[in-house]
């Protein structure tokens, strides 16, 4: 069961990329995009953050605007490494499937917020 709390569940989500990566083999693009995935998917939780500690709506939106980018760069980075370690699928599609999660929370918070 996944927690309501999105600080926490983009938390994990970050959490979860770092251990996913760590099982990847040892290959220089493995390394490369996995560097690139790890920043990309802490960036979405700590500009969550960001966007809770707001200065106001405009500073929301932009915040959770960013945290929606950096979580299209993330499946971004997941669907390269997924397609290139095969051995490795059952663990990225799930984060796959989380990033796409968050994404789509993501945006319904956006578009509730702007209707404010």
């Amino acid at each position: 069961m996944k927690p309501y709390n999105l600080e926490e569940r983009t938390f994990l989500f970050a959490k979860e990329c770092r251990i996913y990566i760590r099982s990847l083999p040892k290959s220089i693009s493995n390394i490369e995009d996995g560097k690139q995935l790890i920043r990309s998917s802490g960036s979405v939780g700590a500009n969550y953050i960001e966007a809770n500690e707001k200065l106001g709506d405009k500073d929301l939106i932009f915040r959770l605007k960013i945290a929606r980018k950096e979580a299209k760069e993330s499946k971004y980075w997941l669907q390269l490494l997924n397609d290139l370690n095969p051995d490795q699928k059952t663990f990225s599609e799930s984060l796959l499937f989380e990033i796409e999660e968050l994404r789509k929370i993501l945006s319904a918070i956006i578009t509730k917020t702007s209707k404010q």
